[in-house]
Order: C-alpha cells, then structure tokens, then sequence
C-alpha cells in the first residue's frame, strides 16, 4: 500500500524484455535505500513492483506481461525519468490517499494551461472509469496523489502546484504524454458492495443496510 506522496523521482536503467515479461534496472536517485529489503514493494510510475534484487543506488524487478499491456510502460525506453516511492509504514504519515499500485487504465494529457503559479492539465477520462472520477475526490496519476478539480464529458482536470511539479515527473508531461491512471479504491469498493448487495437480495435475505440513499445522505455520493 502507498500513499502517492513521491518521495524521489529515478529512471529505467535497463529494460530487458522477453516473451516472460520484463526485468527492469530502476536508478533510484537521491532515494535512502539502506532500509529496503528483497521482496519490498516499489510504486514506480503508481506501478506495484516487487524488489528481486537491489543495491545502495538502485533495485530489479520483474513485469509480467499484463502490467506491460495494460500500463505505460509497452512505452518506456532505457533512460525515463519515473516516480518512485516504497511501500508506506504503520507509522508513515498519511499525506495523499490510500494507493494500492494496480493501475487502472492509461490516460493521455490533452491539454496544459498556465494559471498563476499552478498549471492546469487536461486529461482523457477512460469511459469505463467514469464513475469513479468525481469532482474533488482523489486520483493517482504515475504514482502522484492528486485531486480532480474539473469534468467535462470525457475529461477531467488537475490542477499542480509548483511543489509538486518540482518534485515529480509532472514537469516533462507534454500535450500527447501518456501516464498511468488508477482510481480511488473506496470507490471501488463501495461499487462492489452496492452490485453485490442489489445482485443477492431476495425477499427472504438481509441486506447490509448500504443503500444509494444511504450513501447519498452521508455524502459518500451525489
């Protein structure tokens, strides 16, 4: 579990693809690696990686060939800047949103505007996960923890802060960028028990009392 709070920005050392998957080299930059162990979880680029080896400097890992086809990286070249962050401790301080690191689709920038000191980003909202993009709720994008300010259609609209540009990859996105998307897991969740909960009621059975209404007037959902 991650947080989306990057907490250094590395690259891709080494790709080394095969009919298997991919074995990735990650450079970890100014990272502390002096707690990190084999078998740890990475999020790189909000992708969850497992460490299979490591040194003060950088880490392998393994991607199987769903993560390649369903994330950017059937993208990524030898040399690519990548968000890094290690999976959050008991005691970590809970800055973003909770991350589990399967991303869940790919989305393309579409538009950048300046906007005082913040910028403006566009991006293309996946059809099938439009209800999980709410106004002011939570996304992560390339492993950053961010919130959706703006929906139009299929698009919806980050807005960055400097600091953040600062501290991530965010600063060479482009018109065209692909990034990697995965959406709120409470939504998620809560999706799940509502199908689940109208797919098995009877009138014999109990429900668990989660309702739309419910749900609505406790301003989970509008």
């Amino acid at each position: 579990m991650f947080t989306g709070i990057i907490e250094a920005v590395g690259n891709l050392s080494a790709i080394n693809i095969n009919s298997q998957g991919a074995r990735i080299v990650v450079s970890t930059g100014l990272l502390d690696m002096s707690d990190v162990k084999l078998g740890d979880s990475f999020a790189t680029n909000g992708i969850c990686l497992t460490v299979v080896a490591f040194d003060s400097s950088s880490f392998s890992a393994d991607v199987s060939n769903e993560t390649l086809t369903r994330t950017g990286f059937v993208n990524y070249q030898t040399g690519q800047a990548v968000n890094l962050e290690k999976a959050m401790l008991p005691t970590t301080r809970f800055g973003g949103h909770m991350v589990s690191g399967h991303v869940d689709a790919v989305s393309e920038i579409l538009a950048i505007n300046h906007d005082g000191n913040s910028i403006h980003y566009w991006l293309s909202m996946p059809k099938d996960l439009a209800p999980y993009i709410a106004e002011k709720g939570s996304i992560t994008i390339d492993g950053t923890s961010l919130t959706i300010n703006a929906l139009k259609q299929d698009q919806f609209r980050l807005t960055i802060v400097p600091h953040t540009t600062a501290q991530t990859i965010i600063q060479q996105y482009q018109v065209g960028t692909k990034v990697n998307l995965e959406v709120d897991l409470i939504a998620r969740y809560l999706e799940r028990l509502l199908f689940c909960n109208k797919q098995n009621t009877t009138d014999e059975q109990q429900t668990s009392g989660v309702t739309h209404e419910l749900l609505a007037r406790s301003g989970f959902i509008k």
